[in-house]
């Protein structure tokens, strides 16, 4: 009997496994490019004759804020709270760990010579918030991972309450209001950390691309969708001063308004494209790996390419890049599977025991169309 053509399957959106290594491509660029990590307490940067094209990467991180709210939409659909909760730990922090303890054991072993950690610091970023603990990140770029939880907590939150998606309008209105609120007047730091004031209009509109994936059409969704877009906009150019500061970097306003706009409308377009012309075994490899790739390529590729040569060049970059790449292919193939159905089953067991449901009436969620723990908005933007 002849085997059927393999379908494509319709819970999966393809292209966005796509952009999220394009997204993760853009902070590599970046930090390879215009802002390294500290070497000696010296900033080193591997490749600075591309500062011009890749001091513009950090904006990978907000187009992950953006991809990470519809996937986050898609992942709440159908689960309970706890449900939710036990889904997103277990997908983010086993790879999490896995991959900063290799950071620190690695660092530990051959990166003296140019980078220092610790024991506590290894202990203190187990809790991924280390700097509420006293102690640094173990990579620069893991201060992403926090916006990402606190995004986590507040639609675990919505969905106890009842009004997710119910009032996403409402939530999204408020969340926009709050937003501009404080950057343009408050300014409040805990208001800031508390609200994602700097980056709640990239998650907006990643919410707002499911309630169209889904299959609404109205004119508030658009009107809403024109306006988390416009704030997306202004979030990332209100941030060019202090990144600037920081940096010593000059930024074009227009380039970065150009390259929101456009890239906000890809991920809104991805979702309409229903198959990529790649097996679908290595678009789901291409979106396994980012996550890791984002949490390696930083702290542990520098450490590599730095025992390398302490100059480095076009080669040896592409050398650790590749080697970091196949790392993270490593992590996603043989251990971060394991690990999370390990810490997944654990979890749903306990909550079966003190009789929290994970699972809803209806049944399981649908699945996943590819999961993210953000990578970051470009290693120590926010912690300058």
């Amino acid at each position: 009997m002849p085997s059927l053509p393999k379908q494509p399957d319709p819970t999966r959106v393809p292209v966005l496994d796509l952009l999220r290594l394009a997204a993760v491509g853009a902070v590599i660029l970046y930090h390879y490019g215009f802002w390294g990590t500290a070497s000696h307490g010296v900033q080193k940067v591997a490749l600075p004759s591309l500062a011009a094209v890749a001091q513009y990467g950090f904006l990978g991180v907000p187009v992950f804020f953006a991809i990470s709210g519809f996937v986050i939409a898609y992942s709440a659909e159908g689960r309970t709270p706890v449900g939710f909760a036990i889904a997103r730990f277990s997908r983010i922090y086993p790879t999490f760990v896995i991959c900063m303890t290799l950071t620190f054991l690695t660092t530990l072993l051959l990166g003296s010579t140019y980078f220092h950690v610790t024991w506590g610091q290894w202990l203190a970023n187990l809790f991924i918030a280390a700097p509420m603990l006293g102690q640094p990140y173990m990579d620069d770029a893991y201060w992403s991972l926090v916006i990402e939880v606190v995004f986590y907590v507040w639609i675990t939150l919505f969905l106890a309450s009842g009004i997710f998606p119910r009032k996403i309008d409402t939530i999204i209105l408020a969340w926009i209001a709050i937003t501009f609120a404080n950057e343009l007047t408050l300014d409040v730091p805990l208001f800031e950390k508390l609200f994602m004031a700097d980056d709640s209009g990239f998650f907006a509109v990643g919410l707002l691309i499911y309630e169209h994936y889904r299959g609404r059409r109205d004119t508030r969704l658009y009107s809403l969708l024109t306006l988390a877009m416009g704030t997306a906009t202004f979030q990332a150019v209100h941030k060019l001063e202090r990144l600037g500061v920081h940096t010593h970097g000059s930024f074009d306003p227009r380039v970065v308004t150009v390259i929101c706009i456009v890239s906000l409308g890809i991920v809104f377009a991805a979702t309409r494209i229903k198959s990529v012309p790649l097996p679908d075994s290595v678009v789901r490899a291409i979106g396994g790996i980012t996550y890791p790739l984002y949490l390696l390529h930083l702290q542990l590729g520098y450490v590599m390419l730095l025992l390398i040569t302490p100059v480095p060049d076009a080669l040896s970059t592409a050398l650790v890049v590749t080697a970091m790449a196949v790392l993270a292919w490593f992590v996603w193939r043989f251990l971060e599977g394991p690990a999370h159905y390990l810490v997944r089953d654990k979890l749903t067991t306990l909550a079966s025991r003190h009789g929290w449901p994970s699972r809803s009436s209806v049944g399981e969620a649908p699945v996943n169309p590819g999961h993210i723990a953000a990578p970051v908005e470009a290693g120590r933007i926010a912690n300058h």
